[in-house]
């Protein structure tokens, strides 16, 4: 199942990541989340069921932030063993 990086983003605006499948190969998704989302943004992790069916609006979907339980985005934009 595949699975999205969501986060909200400083215009307000739902920021949904796909992590690449090469980078999925040597990373999880929560060391990408944390390298990728912005430094102290707050996300979530989550399967592609999550979303409606129906993506016609999807530009104005939203998310309340106290659903963002998963993380926290780092201040570094780099992987552990690269810092």
């Amino acid at each position: 199942m595949n699975q999205f990086i969501i986060y909200i983003q400083d215009n307000g605006n739902l920021a949904i990541m796909s992590p690449a499948p090469e980078c999925l190969e040597k990373y999880s998704i929560k060391e990408i989340a944390d390298k990728d989302v912005p430094s102290g943004k707050h996300y979530k992790i989550i399967d592609e069921n999550y979303f409606p069916e129906d993506r016609t609006f999807m530009d104005a979907w939203e998310v309340d932030e106290s659903e963002l339980t998963d993380g926290v985005g780092a201040e570094s934009d780099k992987f552990p063993e690269i810092r």
